[in-house]
Order: C-alpha cells, then structure tokens, then sequence
C-alpha cells in the first residue's frame, strides 16, 4: 500500500513537471494564430546597445530570420532568441550562423517570492544619468561584454521596452553591477506577457556578497508588479556559478535555442575548444587575444607555465606572460632582489623608505621600530605578496614575521612603513599606460557569519572574478591582522562592521584593483619612468606607496618584470605590449602618431 502511494505521488509529480514543461514550451501554429489575433508584431527585433534582439516567434519564415541575423553591424553582437527548429534556421546561412551553446532558464512570477532579506552595503536602483552609463560601460568591459555608447542609455531611459537596474554603493557611491531587463509585450506584443533578463554583470572587484542575486530579485520583482507571467534568461551551458544561482531561485530550463552570427566577438564559441589556450592563465591570455587579433601566429609552449611563441614575419619573440625576450636577464635579475632594485633605482633619485637587514640585532630592529612606529617584513625575493607583513609594530612581531618571510627567501629585509595607498603603474617601453590603485582585502560583518566564513565567501568571489587568480590565504598573516582589528577567527561581527584582513593589497592574497590613470599626478608618472630606465626594464609593474593619486608624495616599494596586464582593464596594456613586440603590427594611424610624438619630443 505504502508503495502505491508511493508510486502515486511520484506519478502526479511527474505529471505537474510535464504540464510545467507544457506551458514553458515552445508554442505551435495554434498559439501563432492565437498571438495574430492578440497583436504580435511580426519579424520583430530591438535594438540593445550592445546589438539586436531578434525573437524568432515573430518569424514564420526562416529565411527572413537568418537575413536579419546577417545584417549584424560591426561590433555588434546580435543574438536569435525564442528559436525553436535552430537545425532550419542554420541550413540557410550554415557559414554564418551558429548555435550558441547556451541554456535558456525561465522564472515563474505567478509563484516567485521575493527575499525577506535586503541588500546591505548597497541598494539597487534604476540608471539615472550618463555617468551611471559610463560606469555600466566599465563594468562591461571588465567583463569582456560588448559596450553600449552611452547618449543609447539616454536616449532610451524612457524607452518602456527597456529597463536597467544599477547597484550602487551605499558609502562609495561607487556602481558595482547592472542588468537589463526587456518587457517581452511592450517589444513585440508578447502574447504570453513574458520578460527576459539581459547583461547581469557585477563588477570584479565588488566586495559586497549577494550583488547578482540582488540584481535578479529586483528585475524578477519589477517585471511581476507589471503583471509579467515569467521572466527568460539565457546563459551559458558551463557557467556553474550562474547556473547554481538561477536553480536556487527557482528559474527551470526550457527548450528555447539562441542563434549568433559568427564574428570575432563569438569566436571562441564556434571554433571549439583548443586544450593549450584554454590551460592559460588570464595574464597570458589577455596577450595571445591581442596578437591574434592582429594576424600574429601563436603557439602555447607550457600552458600550466603561462609560455608562449609569437611569430609575425620574420620575427619570434618567446614569452612568459608579460615577461619576453626583449627583458633582459640582467634586468630580471635586478628586480628579482628588492636590496639591489632599491639601490638602482634610489641612485636615479627615485624617493625610497629607509631599509636594514632582518638579520640585525634586536637591539638594531627595536631602535628602527621606535623611530618609524610600523615597519614592512618582506622577503628580499618573491613576488605576489607572499611572505610579507605590514603594520609590524614590536619586537616579537618582527620575529614572528621575520621567520615567516624566511621560507620564501633567505634574505629578509625591514621597512620603514609608509602610511597611504598602494599604487600599481604599468611602464611599457618607458611610457605609462595604466596606473591602479590596490586595496587590501576587506570583509563586512552580516551579524550571522563568522571571520573565518565572511573570508571563504570573499575568497569564492574574489577567486570567480579572477578566474582563479586571487583569494585570501588563511594563514598566519591573515589571524595577526584578524587579531589587530580586535576579532578572532571564529568571533561573529556586528552586522556592517568592516575588518581588513590582510595588510598587503596583492590581488593574489584577495586585494582588489581600481583603475586611476586619468587621475595620476606627473610626478608619480616621472617616477615610475626613472625607475623603469635605471633598471633598463622595457616592460614592468612600478609599486608605490601613495598618499593621493592626485598628489605627489611617494615612496618606492618594488618593480615587477613580469606584472599581470589582465588587471588594468580597460587600459590598453595587452595593445601596448604588442606594439612594443611587433611595431609593424600597429594600425598606420597609430605609428603615424608615435612618430609625430618622437618628431616633437626632439624639436622641444
């Protein structure tokens, strides 16, 4: 008996999922005639921005539907949704058209219930201004999207078919993430009075957990209160995390397919897979793209090592992410021990903090603790932070920190410690081409979680938004600045309460990077060329420890031979890199300029 009641619930649960697929479905010549009568506009298509929108429900002849996708403009990346029979629609334009390998998940609103629980540290709102726009632009570009021109936002803020939702940082200001949202009746006359999700994007470097999900519940909730049946997104078949949010939500698959036009923008998706690019990191990536881009031949040497071989001509040029023949091994070497890159770069007259061994005597190390209140512990080789201490202030600290920093070089040096901010310069061919400022990691209590939760969730974050490149190391360091701020591990923070971590601001240890070229003063610039010149170092990372990017104050802390150009987006640091490799390979405008600049640097 117990089995059959079994055995019925199981039926009747099978049965709601296939009538719930049924009404989720893609619609037959019935509901055609039915939507005929109800007002769909036919062969419709809307403009984004960013590209068109062309719903294939709108088109009775596939024809049509594969010439509209053929009159994509230039980078511009139209997309085919609602398709059903995607195999006849490909046959007509098998050379231009693919397949996307896409899901389409759909929300439904009639059961969708909204969070009790609000966003904390930033609200959601809807994009009110240009430089709203400017800033959804940067979040875009961060994330490899397709940009909008900004007077588009504008012009359509009142555009009823369209409607974009911003994050906004409650002390900043600062806009975090975006989505946009299409109302499928105002569009084309949805005679389902559907909706669709477009663009969910959060910026890389946000702290603030939940953003995404935020952004979801907020255009879900504005679609429902305007009696939309259920909201649509499409998302890639491998984008676990994306895919994990949507099931948690409630969102089910649907059987809709998403038709592209092959470009330069969708590449990727319809050559196939390639086992060497993909085994690169971002850092060695971000160059390969660039020099494909412009016809240069590539060949990954070690994928798991970031090397590469690039050939354009009669020229191979071998590398190892942004580190390339053209830097010299003396060089390298300069930079590989900070002792020896201080004293270069000191006797250019580039400002440097006061510095002693770590192997001097306790008396020594507790007269340079009292003169400068905080000291650096750092290893005198090695790079991505490990190893080293900020904000040392006694005699055992020292020790604790100088054994620390001993396991990754064994010798160890002792820092006057500059108070103010870490500033990246990226120096390529004695010019600056992107300034960011680095900013130590940072958890804000929620009252529920613990320290050490609050660090594995920014590190699952911070890890997602630098393909595996950055997160906080629970370690030592981390307890000691855990202990500074007056917590423990284990102890809860009051909900709000924000603890920095980690003192050092490497993006490898959890830190985050925000872009400050156009805000640079020109000392800093003049700085971070000298000190790429006294070392002779064509391509390099120049840190310095700053007051304001807008002042002049600065001291050295240590140059890079091999910085990671994927973290200065949008700054064009990968195109740089390439022009200094393959000069030829410069669009003619480009040289023409640089030649022109030469031409008056040697008038003046």
């Amino acid at each position: 008996m117990a089995g059959e009641k079994q055995a019925d619930r199981s039926y009747r649960g099978g049965g709601h999922r296939l009538e719930k697929l049924r009404a989720f479905g893609p619609r037959g010549s019935a509901a055609r005639e039915r939507a005929d009568a109800d007002g769909l506009k036919r062969n419709a298509i809307l403009d984004c921005g960013w590209g068109r929108l062309v719903f294939g429900q709108t088109f009775d002849d596939p024809r049509e539907l594969a010439n509209s996708l053929r009159e994509e403009g230039p980078d511009r990346r139209d997309i085919a949704f609602y398709v059903k029979d995607p195999h006849v629609l490909l046959s007509h334009a098998p050379q231009e058209l693919f397949l996307d390998p896409s899901h389409t998940y759909r929300l439904d609103l009639s059961t969708y219930r909204p969070s009790s629980r609000r966003p904390r540290g930033y609200f959601i709102r809807r994009l009110a201004s240009e430089q709203d726009a400017t800033e959804v632009n940067r979040i875009y570009q961060s994330r490899g999207m397709v940009q909008v021109h900004p007077a588009f936002f504008w012009s359509n803020r009142d555009n009823r078919a369209l409607t974009y939702f911003v994050a906004e940082d409650e002390t900043t200001g600062a806009i975090l993430g975006t989505v946009t949202g299409v109302h499928g009746h105002r569009a084309f006359g949805d005679p389902e009075n559907g909706s669709s999700l477009w663009c969910l994007a959060v910026d890389p470097q946000a702290t603030h957990p939940g953003i995404g999900e935020s952004l979801v519940r907020r255009l879900a909730e504005h679609f429902q209160a305007r009696g939309c049946a259920f909201m649509d997104l499409s998302v890639m078949h491998d984008n676990d995390q994306a895919i994990a949010l949507y099931d948690k939500l409630g969102f089910v698959r649907v059987a809709y397919f998403t038709i592209k036009r092959k470009n330069e923008i969708n590449e990727r998706l319809f050559t196939g897979p390639n086992a060497d690019y993909e085994g690169l990191n971002p850092y060695a990536r971000i160059i390969v793209d660039e020099a494909r881009r412009r016809g240069i031949h590539t060949e990954v040497v070690d994928a798991a090592g970031g090397f590469f071989r690039l050939t354009h001509g009669g020229r191979t040029i071998l590398c190892r992410e942004s580190l390339s023949d053209l830097t010299s091994a003396v060089a390298m070497s300069i930079c590989d021990d900070k002792a020896v890159t201080r004293r270069m770069v000191e006797a250019a007259g580039v400002v440097v903090p006061e510095q002693i061994a770590g192997d001097s005597d306790d008396e020594t190390i507790t007269s340079f603790l009292q003169k400068h209140g905080q000291i650096v512990v750092k290893p005198a080789r090695g790079e991505q932070g490990r190893g080293i201490s900020v904000g040392i202030e006694c005699l055992d600290e020292a020790k604790t920190a100088i054994a620390a920093a001993r396991q990754h070089s064994e010798n160890v040096l002792l820092e006057a410690c500059f108070q103010g901010n870490d500033l990246r310069l990226i120096v390529i061919d004695y010019r600056l081409v992107a300034a960011a400022l680095r900013k130590p990691p940072v958890v804000t209590g929620d009252g529920r979680s613990s320290v050490h939760e609050l660090i594995e969730h920014l590190s699952r974050r911070r890890s997602a938004a630098t393909g595996g490149e950055s997160k906080v190391p629970l370690d030592a360091e981390t307890e000691r600045c855990v202990r500074q701020a007056g917590f423990g591990m284990d102890d809860v923070p009051p909900e709000g309460e924000r603890i920095t971590v980690r003192k050092t601001a490497n993006l490898h240890t959890g830190g985050t990077i925000h872009d400050v070229t156009c805000d640079i003063h020109p000392a800093l610039v003049e700085a971070a060329v000298a000190a790429a010149r006294a070392i002779e170092i064509p391509v390099t990372g120049i840190d310095l420890m700053i007051k304001s990017p807008a002042l002049p104050d600065y001291v050295f802390i240590e140059a890079n031979e091999r910085p990671g150009l994927a973290n200065h987006e949008p700054q064009p640091t990968a195109e740089r890199f390439i022009d200094l490799l393959f000069p030829l390979s410069m669009p003619f405008s480009v040289r023409a300029a640089r030649t022109q600049q030469r031409r008056s640097r040697k008038e003046d």
